[in-house]
Order: C-alpha cells, then sequence, then structure tokens
C-alpha cells in the first residue's frame, strides 16, 4: 500500500489526529446526561480542597446508586460543603442533597423540550467533529502535494496516498455519524 516512508509517517500522524477526533467527541457525549444517573457527568469537575483544586474522583468514590441516583462518598468527611459547592457552580443542572455522610444527585426525568435541545446540542457537536476530520484531510492533502512538487514522491504515489487519505476520512466521518446516532437514540429513548 504505501511504500514511501515520509507518504507513512503523514499518514500515521493523519490517522493519530482522527482517531483524537472520534475520542474527543465521546467524552464530549458522556458528559452529556440522557436522563440516567451517569458518574461521567462529573469526571471535569473541579473542587476546591486542601489549598488547591482537585478532581472529584481523586478525593472520594462516585456510584450510581439506581437509574436515576449517584452517590458521592468523599473519603474526608470535611470536603462534603466543598464538593456540594463545586457540584451548585459546575451548572450540571442537578442539585445536590448533602446528608453529613454521603452527596445525592438525583438526576430528573428529561422533558420532551430539553432531549430535542440535548440532540440539537449533540448534532452540533458532531458537525463540529467533521469539520475537524476535514481539516485533517486538507492539511494531510496538502503535505502530500508538497512531497509531489519536491519530488519525493511520484505521481502514482501522490495519487494512492490522495486515495488512501479520503478512505481513512471517509471512515471517521461514518465513526462519528455512527457516535452521534448512538447518543441521539439513547437522548431519546424515554
Amino acid at each position: 500500500m504505501i511504500e514511501n516512508e515520509k507518504v507513512e509517517e503523514l499518514f500515521l500522524v493523519m490517522q493519530d489526529k482522527l482517531d483524537k477526533t472520534v475520542s474527543v467527541l465521546k467524552e464530549q457525549y458522556a458528559s452529556i446526561r440522557a436522563g440516567r444517573a451517569n458518574p461521567h457527568i462529573l469526571d471535569k469537575l473541579q473542587v476546591e480542597a486542601y489549598g488547591g483544586m482537585s478532581p472529584l474522583n481523586q478525593l472520594g468514590n462516585v456510584s450510581v446508586a439506581d437509574a436515576r441516583c449517584l452517590v458521592i462518598s468523599p473519603w474526608d468527611k470535611s470536603l462534603l460543603k466543598a464538593i456540594e459547592k463545586a457540584i451548585l457552580a459546575s451548572n450540571i443542572g442537578i442539585t445536590p442533597t448533602n446528608d453529613g455522610t454521603v452527596i445525592r444527585l438525583v438526576f430528573p426525568e428529561l422533558t420532551e423540550e430539553r432531549r430535542r435541545d440535548l440532540v440539537k446540542q449533540i448534532k452540533r457537536m458532531g458537525e463540529d467533529a467533521k469539520v475537524a476530520a476535514r481539516n485533517v484531510r486538507r492539511e494531510a492533502m496538502e503535505n502530500v502535494k508538497k512531497l509531489k512538487t519536491g519530488k519525493e514522491i511520484s505521481e502514482d504515489e501522490a495519487k494512492n496516498s490522495e486515495i488512501d487519505i479520503e478512505d481513512a476520512v471517509k471512515d471517521c466521518i461514518e465513526t462519528l455519524d455512527k457516535a452521534v446516532a448512538a447518543k441521539e437514540k439513547e437522548l431519546l429513548t424515554v
């Protein structure tokens, strides 16, 4: 398939960027709540503790009590107020309940209107990811043209490389479309 080392390196860099595009989209989707208790919604939550900011998952356990309730059990009970404050400031739309030993987050049922808004949001994120994939394709194509004009690869190698780049980007966009469809289905399932 690829004989030239420079083309192979270019292709590996491009593939890595495409993989990162997909993983970033999936991480973003994990933080969108779909009416079910999902501990990933708290992944980016920073809590003021011990004179600095710390991720919540380093300060205690986050577990799923049932389909609609998360329980946060801090290892140091003196951090309960700080964790509660961080959750309120994070704007996730859930009011924490502090009982003195654990914090409970009860996820309310999503309204139809809120579901539609979330679907629009995930589609926008999906489109942004596709734009990123297309930018990776453009960059890779420019690099192939530079190699061709610099006489480092032949016309045939350039043509084959462009076809391989198109195929890789097409596969990435299909993967992104599947992720969008799966998240949309999850959001619209009551």
